[in-house]
């Protein structure tokens, strides 16, 4: 009986050994289960969240470079009129000799100003430096516009051009606009050299009639004070104004050329009204007449 027994347990312990070893190789293993994508994290996590803390500082990194100007004064959206102030901080490189370029722009892109903003630092350096402006401008007819601040590029190279755009309102409760005038310390006997003084108006479409209109006026006890003086006479009246091509035809009465005498005074009077005219971008020209008279006016 001993040895039947010890038969059947070898051969049931042999068929649970055979039937275990055709299990084993029948199961795939677990590693063969898995991608290669979920393998690679549970094998390497801390190569993955180094890379991704690299990135995000390199990106930080590159935002602080872009950030070379800023602009204090006006901020995006504000209402500006004139004279408007400009005041920020560039890095230096924005800057040559000192200054940079900046345009004003309507909605429709037209060149409403131009100036420069001038540092008020050492700009030679890679460090921000800070910068003022001031811009005097007719208030066109759109309500909106930009103004432009320009990186200075002396090479004229496309690859050197850099620029910041500002969305601006402008005010449309009053006007600012130029006439202008002779004056006794700086013509130096130029019989047309005039310089631009700002009357502040209520806001109208009409900028070359109200601009005539205001030089008509004369002289304010400021302007007097400050060594202006003209050469149109006191009570002229203006009878009409147009604007055709670019061309301003601008009709005045008698009193112009009342007693007027002298080469000299007749190139100021044709200077102050030309120059007050020509602020306006859409005025390349002026023709002036007397009642009509264009041909036998404003006699030496």
């Amino acid at each position: 009986m001993s040895k039947k027994l010890l038969m059947t347990f070898a051969i049931v312990s042999t068929s649970i050994l055979v039937v275990a070893l055709l299990v084993f190789l029948a199961v795939p293993k677990i590693n063969d289960l898995i991608s290669d994508d979920v393998r690679d994290i549970i094998k390497e996590p801390e190569t993955q969240n180094i890379e991704n803390v690299q990135n995000t500082q390199d990106n930080n990194t590159v935002a602080e470079e872009v950030k070379i100007i800023s602009v204090f004064t006006p901020k995006n959206g504000d209402k500006i009129s004139s004279p408007l102030a400009i005041r920020g901080e560039a890095r230096g490189y924005w800057f040559f000799e000192g200054s940079f370029p900046i345009v004003l722009e309507d909605s429709n892109g037209n060149v409403v100003a131009t100036g420069f903003a001038t540092a008020g630092a050492d700009w030679m350096t890679e460090q921000m430096v800070p910068f003022t402006s001031e811009l005097t401008f007719v208030t066109p007819a759109s309500n909106s516009g930009v103004l432009v601040l320009k990186k200075d590029n002396p090479s004229d190279l496309p690859e050197n051009d850099d620029e910041v755009r500002i969305p601006v309102v402008f005010d449309k409760s009053t006007l600012t606009l130029k006439v202008y005038f002779p004056n006794y310390s700086t013509n130096n006997n130029d019989c047309q050299e005039v310089l631009g003084v700002e009357r502040v108006v209520p806001m109208t479409v009409a900028v070359a009639k109200t601009a005539i209109e205001e030089l008509l006026k004369g002289l304010t006890p400021v302007d007097v004070t400050a060594g202006y003086f003209t050469s149109i006479n006191e009570g002229v009246k203006l009878n009409s104004i147009s604007i055709t091509n670019g061309v301003a035809y601008v009709d005045f009465d008698s009193k112009l050329e009342y007693q007027v005498g002298g080469s000299c005074r007749i190139m100021g009077i044709y200077a102050q009204i030309e120059e007050t005219l020509k602020q306006f971008t859409t005025i390349n020209s002026v023709v002036i007449s007397i009642d009509g008279r264009t041909g036998d006016i404003l006699q030496p």
